[in-house]
């Protein structure tokens, strides 16, 4: 049981289509908080749905319950979001069980974000743990006809260490202070 997941990073849009494509997705989930780009316009919510349209990719926002940057400022702590604080709140898991349905639909899905680098990504760090839990494993589109598994991205994402701290907890947040 997989799921996908890939980021635009500053992939041209034909690179970005031509990725999905040799993985037959069906489905784009934009969980993106603020679905825009400054730099890459093509990306912007509303330009990227026409685009997918034309390939035959259905587009579908999941950012406000998916999202690395909660409008919860519960989820902050010290100004980074805490990934073990999100995973609790009702819309992460209500967010969560869609991905999760769609799989169990057998519907060639892909989460999506701006970040090109799954270990430096909430997708990974998130939403792929989370999925992990339910047996269901996300698979990172890093190139056309390329993926990294969810543990190789981990692996990366902590510098080898596991999800655990020194204190047996997860000790996973976002890489930036926010708040």
């Amino acid at each position: 049981m997989y799921i996908f997941s890939i980021g635009h990073g500053n992939k041209t849009i034909e690179e970005f289509i031509a990725e999905l494509r040799s993985f037959d997705i069906a489905f784009l989930i934009d969980v993106r908080t603020k679905p825009y780009s400054k730099w890459y316009p093509a990306y912007n919510q509303n330009m990227l749905k026409e685009i997918l349209a034309k390939h035959s990719i259905k587009y579908v926002y999941l950012g406000n319950v998916l999202g690395g940057l909660p409008n919860d400022t519960s989820c902050y702590v010290d100004g980074k979001v805490s990934y073990d604080i999100l995973k609790t709140k009702p819309f992460f898991k209500e967010g969560l069980q869609r991905l999760i349905l769609a799989e169990t639909k057998g519907i060639n899905v892909a989460v999506m974000c701006s970040e090109g680098n799954p270990a430096e990504c909430h997708r990974t760090k998130v939403i792929g743990v989370e999925l992990q839990r339910t047996g269901i494993s996300l698979r990172h589109i890093v190139g056309i006809g390329k993926e990294k598994s969810q543990n190789q991205a981990i692996v990366e994402a902590t510098n080898g260490n596991g999800l655990l701290n020194l204190f047996g907890e997860e000790a996973l947040t976002s890489r930036k202070q926010y708040v």
